[in-house]
């Protein structure tokens, strides 16, 4: 008994662990209570938090809880079967719970994380803003500084006033103590100085270009900080114990000076560099910041923009003067070329003129001559005189209009032609004189040669004259053959040609003509000058074979025309030579004859051949011209009166005259005049007569006033009998004809 005694004392001790118990299970329950009602204070303010119903269940858990440690306190004691039950509910709703929550969290969490993660992300971005906003702040401010200073650079294209003005703008801007421009020399092994910001060094000094400081910033892009002890940074004498502020230096590109040849700076073959050295105060802790050397780089390229800009300004001073002293010389000179030009037209007009109407009697007498009864070789002799005739009156025409030539305005006259006969022609005309000199002379004419041909007649003839008759001239011996054939589309491209673009059509062939011989030969080096007019080689003109020079350049011209090509081989002296063009011809039948710019030529028997009791006025003022013409018209049957006078010719016009012939180029006589007191006189068209320009000169301006002054028809002289038929069957068919210029 006495040792249960000694035990008693601990029993309350155990009671008040319980009220302990009891104490603390209360303040558990209430403090349990009172999350929930933070849970919903929490949740009904908070508008971001997205697992609104997960908040929900874990404050019904934290409730299950609190209500589990408050059932907790009827269990101290003896309680009834009720409350074991109750407790027992409230334990089993918990533990449901709170498996449901934990599960549930697994889920949860790692999108917590996310947002979470997403928070700092957030937070690192804005982060990163804020330095790129102060970032931007600062290139602002150094865009300012920049817009400034090369506002003041920029505001003279002196280059000296340039320079200076930077030195003095960055060293206000930059809050500089010192700043200098290191220049080149001309032999460029040194840099001198230059420019100075306070002016108090010696200008002029200089240091080695091959120093490392100066290779170390000559070879960077960007401003580059060096030494205040380098031989380029001791701009300033430093007394006492001052310690020299931080110094960097940049390089100023000189472009490309020696294409300005500046008189005082130094004629650089390569591209060099100036170089700009800035210095901080001394005894301070200022160092240069990013943005302060951003824009010492960026004046530095302004910098040399604006000394290339002055040197192109005093360059193009100079390029000026001197254009102005090029242009008076030139105007002089244009002023003389215009005045022989004008005095080479007059006598070309005049030369024209008076050289067509001894070929007007020559042609004209020779064809009326041709129609009266000859033996076999003097019509043979006739009709060479005639066709020689014929090709002189054309290189006639070609010589005194070389200005059309020049300028571009000589057209061809189109027509259909017999293509072999022309070579027949070409062949007959230069065999008598072949066998004069004993050279025999072969034709060769390729079966898939096209008889009938689209083009200039006369033109292509006296190409192939002048190329064969070259050949004949520089020939003492040996043979000549004259080669005609269709080029092939694989012969068509030359080396010697490279802007000779042939196309193939269905419409047109390509004529390649090659005359070859076994002559004297030419040197190859003086081939190229061969097509140049009024031009002979040395070798030419030492064989005494006469002649101006003008031949083979008037036949390039005419191949060009017809959109071909032309060139001469020879392999040297005494090997012949070999000469070869070719020319763009039309078929025929396969032209569409509506989109030809010229008449066709009438057919024989659509041509009258007289016209008896023809009522013809004819007014020349050159007697032989004018007896010519009607010799002309009184062959095929014409009644003809002459005149040789406007006063005369007014006179005698009257309404039985038909067709009126009329030279417009008489001296002292204005035909265009005429031409309109004629339709002034008859104004009803029937009754007047047609008028038809007999004329030497049928440039574009003749003909184009004969057009405008109502005049039915433009005939050049020389003519003949045949053309003279087919001009009167033209006109009283159609009472028009403006013949080809």
């Amino acid at each position: 008994m006495e040792a249960c005694n000694c035990i008693e004392p601990q029993w309350p001790a155990d009671e008040l662990l319980m009220k302990y118990q009891y104490i603390s299970d209360f303040f558990i329950a209430l403090a349990y209570f009172s999350i929930p009602l933070e849970l919903i204070y929490f949740v009904k303010k908070s508008a971001v938090f997205p697992y609104r119903w997960v908040l929900v269940q874990f404050g019904a858990f934290i409730v299950l809880c609190g209500a589990t440690h408050l059932i907790n306190l009827w269990t101290f004691n003896m309680h009834s079967r009720t409350v074991a039950i109750v407790m027992t509910t409230a334990k089993v709703l918990t533990a449901v719970v709170s498996c449901a929550t934990a599960l549930m969290l697994v889920h949860i969490i790692p999108d917590l994380l996310s947002v979470k993660t997403r928070e700092l992300f957030l937070k690192n971005k804005a982060a990163e803003l804020d330095r790129e906003m102060g970032l931007i702040r600062t290139q602002e401010e150094t865009g300012r500084h920049v817009r400034m200073l090369t506002h003041e650079i920029r505001s003279t294209l002196d280059r000296h006033t340039i320079l200076k003005t930077t030195l003095v703008e960055l060293g206000r801007t930059l809050a500089l103590e010192e700043c200098a421009l290191w220049m080149p020399t001309r032999t460029g092994l040194e840099l001198q100085l230059s420019y100075t910001l306070h002016q108090q060094n010696p200008v002029g000094y200089t240091v080695p270009i091959h120093l490392p400081v100066v290779n170390q910033v000559f070879s960077s892009n960007c401003a580059v900080k060096i030494s205040p002890n380098s031989p380029v940074a001791r701009l300033r004498q430093l007394a006492g114990r001052h310690i020299p502020g931080e110094v960097v230096a940049v390089r100023v590109p000189l472009l490309h000076l020696s294409n300005f040849q500046i008189n005082d700076w130094p004629e650089l073959s390569t591209k060099r560099y100036a170089l700009m050295v800035l210095m901080l105060p001394s005894d301070s802790a200022r160092q240069w910041h990013v943005h302060e050397l951003e824009l010492v780089e960026v004046v530095a390229d302004q910098v040399a923009v604006a000394l290339s800009h002055a040197a192109i300004l005093e360059e193009s001073m100079r390029a000026r003067d001197l254009l102005m002293e090029q242009n008076i010389a030139l105007d002089l000179a244009s002023r003389e070329a215009e005045t022989a030009i004008r005095a080479r037209n007059d006598f070309l007009a005049v030369m024209n003129h008076e050289m067509r109407t001894p070929m007007h009697a020559i042609i004209a007498l020779s064809s009326l001559l041709q129609e009266t009864d000859l033996t076999p070789e003097q019509r043979l002799m006739v009709e060479t005189i005639l066709k020689s005739s014929n090709l002189l009156a054309t290189l006639i025409n070609d010589v005194l209009d070389l200005s059309r030539l020049e300028d571009g305005s000589l057209q061809l006259d189109i027509a259909t032609f017999n293509l072999h006969s022309i070579f027949r022609e070409v062949h007959n005309m230069i065999k008598p004189v072949a066998s004069i000199k004993r050279l025999s002379v072969a034709l060769n004419i390729a079966a898939d040669l096209p008889v009938y041909a689209i083009g200039d007649e006369k033109r292509l003839m006296q190409i192939i004259l002048n190329v064969v008759g070259n050949a004949v001239k520089f020939s003492k011996e040996g043979s000549i053959s004259i080669t005609a054939y269709v080029a092939k589309s694989e012969s068509l491209r030359d080396f010697r040609a490279p802007d000779f673009f042939p196309v193939q059509s269905d419409n047109h062939f390509y004529l390649r003509v090659q005359v070859k011989d076994s002559g004297s030969g030419i040197n190859p080096q003086d081939i190229p000058n061969l097509f140049t007019k009024f031009t002979q080689t040395q070798t030419l003109a030492s064989q005494n074979s006469g002649g101006s020079g003008l031949g083979l350049a008037i036949c390039k011209r005419f191949v060009n025309l017809m959109e071909g090509h032309i060139w001469i081989e020879s392999e040297g002296l005494g090997k012949g030579c070999t000469a070869t063009f070719i020319v763009k011809l039309g078929f025929p039948e396969r032209s569409n004859e509506s989109k030809q710019p010229f008449a066709p030529k009438l057919q024989a028997n659509h041509v009258q051949t007289n016209f008896p009791g023809l009522k013809v006025l004819v007014m020349d003022d050159n007697g032989v011209s004018r007896s010519v013409t009607k010799g002309l018209l009184v062959h095929l049957g014409c009644d003809v009166t002459t005149v040789s006078s406007i006063d005369e010719f007014l006179h005698v016009i009257s309404q039985e005259h038909k067709v009126v012939f009329m030279d417009v180029c008489m001296p002292g006589i204005d035909g265009y005049e005429l031409a309109v007191r004629i339709h002034e006189r008859f104004t009803k068209r029937h009754e007047r007569p047609v008028l038809v320009a007999l004329t030497g000169s049928i440039d574009k301006m003749t003909k184009e006033n004969c057009m405008r002054v109502g005049m039915d028809g433009v005939i050049l002289k020389p003519v003949s009998v045949d053309k003279m038929r087919s001009v009167l069957s033209e006109l009283l068919e159609h009472r028009v004809l403006f013949e080809a210029m």
